[in-house]
């Protein structure tokens, strides 16, 4: 049964196993919402992700309760390196089924910890599915990443961490994909603060839980594409949606370009990198959808900080460009000597520093005589861009901006 007793049995289980992460104020991001705003850093977990805690208290009820055999696990990567670290500890086997789309970080991370990683179908659910099998097949024991109450257990020992330094939280926000974190911390929270609000946040490219919890019943998806690729699960699970149907106050979602601009706020304001799972809640926070009484203490989680350095860079590309630090501009010149240089010497004189350029004269589109220039600069703001092109029409250039 998943109460206050085994959240607490599960705690001391993970003693020494998980680490204790910060639990900090965020000044700016306090200043920005209205709110007092402490970050749960659960990206500087063990194994970047909060899912260490539920994988490790489950395989040590297995091992306490005499299982011998291996174990295996579906995840887009979390919770498969959470299973793998806790197989390993306990010197188990560990076979673990992840989709074939998984950022390739995530596999490496789990074959560091000495698992067999098996590549699986196209979503976290067709995985699952043939994880199922698998283990069947095998007589291994399956490790679900939510819906099993030694799992969920493990992840409300993130609330004991937070109310053991901040006793007056008046809510919790936390990232939901499959139910198991907000699960276990909502069944803790209102344990020792009846009074607190619990509120979720998903992607809006992952649904299933948010029609789940506005329908009162579970509803599946036909689909899930997100950035947050550790909240895209596209079934809902009628176990975790009964604990947020109790526990949960609010449930609220976020779009990909929110979750995209909280990474990046999170990476420039915070120091702090997390994958998009753990962006949701500040990109709920940023975008003001949160109804919560101004001035309340919140405890946001950032559940985790796998991210895919291709994905982190597109990111920082996109931000850039959306903030006006970066532009990027095909400028149409007379290909003759000098014409290059004039069309540089303008961005010199305005202050613009070139990060990328290229020269085509070949292109069929264009006239013969003329050339295509393209340039990617480093720019200062709305402002300055405005100058740019002012400058560029003066002197009688044709350009178009790319976005």
């Amino acid at each position: 049964m998943l109460d206050l007793n085994s959240i607490k049995k599960a705690y001391e289980r993970v003693q020494g196993i998980v680490h204790r992460t910060p639990f900090s104020y965020a000044p700016i991001l306090s200043q920005m919402s209205g709110y007092e705003v402490y970050l749960k850093k659960e990206n500087l977990q063990r194994t970047g992700a909060f899912k260490l805690r539920g994988a490790f208290n489950k395989i040590a009820s297995l091992v306490e309760s005499g299982e011998k055999g291996g174990v295996v696990a579906a995840s887009a990567g979390n919770h498969a390196q959470g299973v793998a670290f806790s197989a390993k500890h306990f010197g188990i086997d560990a076979t673990i089924v992840m989709p074939e789309s998984t950022p390739l970080t995530k596999v490496q991370g789990v074959k560091e910890f000495g698992a067999t990683v098996i590549l699986h179908g196209g979503n976290y659910d067709e995985a699952y599915a043939y994880a199922v099998t698998f283990a069947k097949e095998n007589n291994y024991n399956f490790v679900h990443p939510f819906t099993d109450e030694e799992v969920m257990a493990g992840q409300g020992t993130v609330t004991l961490e937070m109310f053991e330094e901040v006793d007056d939280l008046d809510a919790l926000v936390v990232p939901v994909g499959g139910g198991g974190l907000i699960s276990g911390m909502g069944v803790a929270a209102k344990a020792l603060n009846p009074q607190i609000k619990i509120v979720g946040v998903s992607a809006q490219g992952a649904p299933a839980m948010k029609n789940s919890y506005d329908a009162k019943q579970p509803l599946d998806t036909t689909s899930v594409r997100t950035i947050a690729d550790g909240i895209a699960v596209r079934d809902t699970s009628a176990i975790t949606l009964e604990y947020i149907l109790k526990n949960v106050d609010s449930f609220k979602s976020v779009g990909e370009d929110e979750i995209a601009s909280a990474i990046l706020f999170l990476l420039e304001k915070q120091k702090v990198l997390v994958e998009g799972a753990g962006a949701v809640g500040v990109a709920a926070l940023l975008h003001g959808k949160l109804d919560l009484p101004k001035g309340s203490k919140i405890g946001v989680v950032l559940s985790g900080g796998n991210i895919d350095v291709t994905m982190l860079s597109l990111i920082i590309e996109k931000g850039l460009m959306k903030s006006s630090r970066k532009m990027k501009l095909m400028v149409t010149l007379v290909d003759k000597p000098g014409a290059l240089q004039s069309f540089t010497q303008i961005l010199t004189d305005v202050g613009a520093n070139i990060v990328q350029i290229g020269y085509d004269r070949t292109s069929i589109d264009l006239k013969f005589g003329d050339a295509h220039v393209s340039v990617a600069l480093e720019t200062k703001g709305e402002e300055h861009q405005a100058l740019i092109r002012e400058k560029l029409k003066e002197s009688g250039f044709s350009f178009k901006e790319e976005h």
